[in-house]
């Protein structure tokens, strides 16, 4: 029967009817209309370590050997989808349209099945019924995946070609395996994932996340509570403050990495995803790869057809084998954000991009400016640091654009610090854009949320150590090894990264820094623990800026020149 063709002769299966073992069901897909398949639930899997993990396998009801795409992680393989019961929590998550068998940031079988694929959904150890404690985001994990996808590519529906594919977690898992290169593995689809847990989720500029990384670790105690063998990677950030072997044993060594992949990135999921994906893309060993940027959600854009057929077109050519033209693809996709929802995709042959003109934005402490050279006049600026302070609490400078101006890729800022009661300091720094009439623009935001900025950077103070070797001039690397604490009076130059962003100013708009010393917030905006938050703060009196003179204090921004698209 011809996929595009509804079934009304065919009854769903309900999700709770299924039982261990083989099944024929029918699946309400969202493209396509009711569709048979079979799903085999509970397949077990033996690994090299001893323990079995147990996989959910769907694929078409007929003959023949079909690539397999695959996702593992430690949510759970067997339940109905939560992103219908999140919406009264999360009310801006969008649409996600998917079937009732698509297991959380998961790819659907209702959109890869009929199309001719197996889907396999693999249960990590230490979830469902798998066996071990839960190790996230380690060598071990990875390796139970590798023998997962070596078990799939010799199965007798296998056509021998593994792609593994999904969001966040799943994407996290991708980096780790693929670096191992199992042979089977044949393409891969991050879709937004950290692979360094340290700098992009743990600790942020050095300063320990107290939410969503917490509530992250919390929930997967939450999920499997009878399992006493699981990691607590909370304990793990509370021992290990700095970036010692337990975190270094946790970083992907990405150059190892050569499959083929296709890597969808976000500004939006800064202090999460954003980093880290442009991060695998960039240090990949891979000869083919492709970046995918976008300014919006991640699971409405992930769940989205425009997505799902450029994942398909993806799969189609490397694990199918099919001449589709793949290959004029654009190697880097990106949209320039302009407003909530608006913005125009751009095409670029690598990142950063080549023809960066990277320019220095001078802070002017008496016009509370950003300028193009640098003042003559020293100035000594403060604000109040202690927490819950709401007056004199931040520094704000301002630059107005005379022309319509792209800023896409890496800034960073330069700081002179020093502080007036204490030997360290926590800075949190906020790229924001104004329209022509002085109102900020939103943009949509970590996890979902709506009323967020264009780029963040964060820095505890005595974190400030920079690895010369990895570090650039547009993107401060740090050490995180030591702490070097401030001196009473000392005063010292900082380097903050300041995470990749893409946003056309038009002439008349202007971008704001906010300098302070606690989170940027929309005014009205709630903190949800689902975001990033940094309530373990070193900050005691006041915070000292200087500019001017000796002190270079500067904005770093990457300005794109203009081209025809």
């Amino acid at each position: 029967m011809n996929k595009f063709l509804g079934r009304p002769d065919l009854k769903p299966t309900d999700i709770d009817d299924i039982k261990p073992g083989l099944n024929k069901i029918v699946v309400r897909t969202v493209h396509y209309g009711d569709q048979e398949m079979i799903m085999e639930k509970d397949v077990p899997v033996k690994t090299r370590s001893g323990i079995t993990l147990y996989v959910n396998v769907f694929r078409p009801d007929k003959p023949g050997k079909f690539p397999v795409v695959m996702s593992a992680d430690t949510y759970g393989k067997d339940n109905k989808s939560r992103f219908g019961s999140l919406g009264p929590l999360w009310p801006t998550l969008g649409a996600i349209p998917i079937s009732d068998f698509t297991a959380e940031e998961s790819p659907d079988p209702g959109f890869w099945v009929p199309n001719d694929y197996v889907l396999i959904k693999v249960a990590l150890r230490g979830s469902a019924k798998s066996e071990g404690g839960f190790r996230p985001w380690s060598r071990i994990e990875s390796e139970d995946y590798y023998d997962v996808i070596e078990w799939a590519g010799v199965q007798e529906w296998s056509n021998g070609n593994v792609g593994t594919n999904g969001v966040s977690y799943l994407a996290v898992t991708q980096w780790w395996v693929s670096s191992l290169n199992p042979p089977h593995l044949k393409a891969m689809i991050p879709w937004e994932g950290l692979n360094d847990v340290y700098r992009e989720c743990a600790f942020h500029g050095g300063i320990p996340d107290t939410g969503f990384f917490q509530f992250w670790v919390e929930g997967l105690f939450a999920r499997w509570p009878d399992n006493k063998d699981n990691e607590d990677m909370r304990e793990g950030q509370k021992e290990h403050p700095l970036f010692d072997d337990y975190w270094k044993n946790r970083q992907v060594k990405l150059s190892d990495i050569k499959v083929p992949m296709l890597v969808c990135a976000s500004w939006s999921t800064q202090g999460l995803h954003n980093r880290g994906t442009f991060e695998g893309f960039k240090q990949a060993s891979s000869e083919d790869k492709w970046l995918y940027v976008h300014g919006r959600k991640e699971w409405e854009t992930y769940y989205a057809r425009e997505s799902l057929e450029l994942q398909k077109k993806f799969f189609d050519y490397f694990l199918k084998g099919i001449e589709n033209d793949w290959r004029d693809t654009p190697r880097v996709s990106l949209e320039v954000r302009e407003e909530f929802y608006k913005g125009q995709r751009h095409f670029e042959n690598e990142w950063p991009i080549a023809r960066t003109n990277y320019t220095q934005l001078y802070l002017d402490g008496k016009a509370m400016a950003l300028q193009n050279e640098p003042s003559k006049d020293e100035i000594k600026l403060s604000y109040k640091a202690d927490p819950g302070q709401t007056e004199n609490n931040e520094l704000r400078f301002k630059t107005t654009f005379k022309e319509d101006t792209e800023l896409t890729g890496y800034m960073k800022l330069k700081l002179w610090v020093s502080a007036e009661d204490t030997d360290d300091m926590d800075l949190f720094v906020g790229i924001k854009k104004y329209d022509r009439r002085g109102n900020e623009v939103y943009l949509p935001d970590y996890n979902h949320i709506e009323n967020g900025q264009v780029a963040t950077g964060w820095l505890r103070v005595s974190h400030r150590e920079l690895d010369t070797e990895k570090s650039t001039p547009y993107q401060p690397w740090l050490k995180h090894e030591k702490l070097l604490k401030l001196k009473k009076g000392e005063i010292v130059p900082v380097e903050i990264e300041i995470l990749p962003s893409s946003t056309l100013f038009k002439a008349g708009e202007s971008l704001v820094l906010v300098v302070k010393s606690s989170e940027i917030i929309a005014e009205g905006s709630a903190q949800m623990k689902t975001r990033y938050e940094h309530t373990e703060t070193v900050n005691k009196g006041n915070h000292l800026v200087y500019a001017g003179g000796k002190y270079d204090s500067f904005l770093l921004v990457p300005v794109i020149p203009r081209k025809d698209y």
